[in-house]
């Protein structure tokens, strides 16, 4: 964020120790770093920077956050994929506040994330769908975008102002 917000339960909260873990990647050849984790009630995509304080650092892994299958209720969508954040966080390729659960492939050649979402988590039965995928491509570091499915239904595209989502996030990834 532009005043340096950080979330105690991110990365962000513990730089030095990302550093190093980073670092580590850069030093052991790693050709293609992955991090998996979740339960911060929405779905992100996004690149590692080797420094993300400086601009064009390079991208030394990528990073798929899970949402949470029900915590937090009914969540809702950005048609565009992008956070507010990402106007000053460019490393940040996607994210969505609908509730679902990522599929992932493992291949020789490349690593599949599927984010699958349900449009509401109170309605009994509601089909889960493929509302983006990301794909990291064997020794080329940095996640591609593959596949775009915006949510159709005004029940869950985000009626929210930048502000509310900024607010939103904050409250349940750090509450």
């Amino acid at each position: 964020t532009p005043d340096n917000t950080v979330l105690m339960d991110a990365w962000d909260g513990y730089r030095p120790s990302r550093t190093r873990v980073t670092n580590s990647w850069v030093q052991a050849q790693v050709r293609n770093p992955i991090v998996l984790t979740g339960d911060v009630h929405a779905h992100w995509a996004s690149d590692i920077l080797a420094d993300f304080s400086a601009p064009g650092s390079p991208v030394v892994g990528s990073e798929f956050v899970c949402s949470s299958v029900t915590s937090g209720g009914d969540g809702y969508d950005e048609p565009t994929g992008r956070h507010p954040w990402a106007a000053h966080n460019p490393h940040l390729k996607f994210w969505t506040n609908l509730r679902g659960y990522v599929n992932t492939r493992i291949t020789p050649q490349a690593f599949t994330v599927d984010y699958r979402c349900v449009p509401k988590v109170t309605v009994k039965g509601a089909a889960a769908f493929t509302r983006a995928r990301f794909v990291v491509d064997d020794g080329v570091r940095g996640a591609r975008q593959t596949f775009n499915n915006p949510s159709r239904s005004r029940a869950t595209i985000a009626p929210r102002s930048d502000a509310e989502k900024i607010r939103d996030t904050i409250r349940t990834e750090s509450g």
